[in-house]
């Protein structure tokens, strides 16, 4: 900085003994003045430039908004809370419906009705006889007990006890099933049986067979000792109206007594 050169330095004049007068010398080597800027103006106004508490407005404004945003977060999870818990007064409130074990997830996805199923198996064509013994061993055409035990015939089909035969009254695909156990007393190598399921169509038309098995060397290879064997037949058929079912053994003496051992049966699908 430069000094104010409004202001000259003042001319200096030595005077000596002689009382003469000397030439005026150059002034000696003063320190420059420095100017610096007005401290009290500076101080001013920084102090005008800050608002609040010392704080500047903008930084007010972002702490302002952040706990607006805080006291938001608060008000909304209240708000849920207050809501889950009325949601489980309703639920407390709505009293629970007795379900059986296994009804319970059918009724869920609405395919458990009792009502109707019990309905419509009462309707549904189907039987199942047991074995029965006879004293006519001849006959391999076998009969049949309709009602004892685990037996029964509903719907469109019917027992017919003059020649052992389960006759259906609907058409369509049925289930036909049948089970024949054999005691040999004395079960050779070379024994063997037929077991036969076939179906006889309106009046004295010729039958037509089902299903049949050919049963050989289930004897073991010692000779004339007792051997039990069985045999089963099974499959989905079409049945007409009006068919007669039957079931024949080629040996009917070797069947066992057994009324769960020999048992035949159909149901339509």
């Amino acid at each position: 900085m430069s000094c104010d050169q409004r202001y000259p330095f003042p001319q200096v004049f030595l005077v000596d003994e002689g009382g003469g007068q000397r030439q005026p010398v150059s002034p000696p080597n003063l320190i420059p003045c420095w100017s610096f800027p007005p401290a009290p103006e500076t101080i001013k106004s920084r102090g005008r430039s800050r608002g609040c508490m010392g704080a500047s407005p903008s930084l007010a404004m972002v702490l302002l908004m952040l706990f607006l945003l805080v006291f938001a977060a608060l008000g909304f999870q209240a708000w849920q809370i207050q809501n889950i818990q009325k949601k489980i007064k309703d639920v407390e409130k709505v009293e629970p419906v007795p379900v059986t074990e296994f009804g319970s997830p059918l009724k869920q996805i609405g395919l458990y009705k009792p009502e109707s199923n019990e309905e419509q198996n009462k309707d549904r064509p189907a039987a199942h006889v047991i074995g029965r013994i006879h004293n006519q061993l001849s006959q391999k055409t076998l009969r049949w007990e309709p009602m004892a035990g685990r037996a029964f015939v509903s719907g469109g089909v019917s027992y017919r006890i003059e020649d052992g035969s389960l006759q259906v009254n609907e058409s369509g695909v049925y289930q036909i099933y049948s089970r024949v156990e054999l005691i040999f007393s004395k079960c050779l190598p070379e024994s063997s049986f037929n077991h036969i399921i076939f179906v006889r169509r309106g009046g004295h038309s010729p039958t037509v067979t089902l299903m049949e098995a050919h049963r050989v060397g289930f004897c073991a290879q010692r000779a004339a000792h007792s051997w039990t064997t069985d045999n089963y037949l099974g499959g989905a058929l079409k049945l007409r109206k009006f068919d007669r079912v039957y079931v024949n053994v080629s040996h009917p003496e070797y069947l066992s007594h057994s009324h769960n051992g020999n048992f035949f049966g159909l149901f339509k699908i």
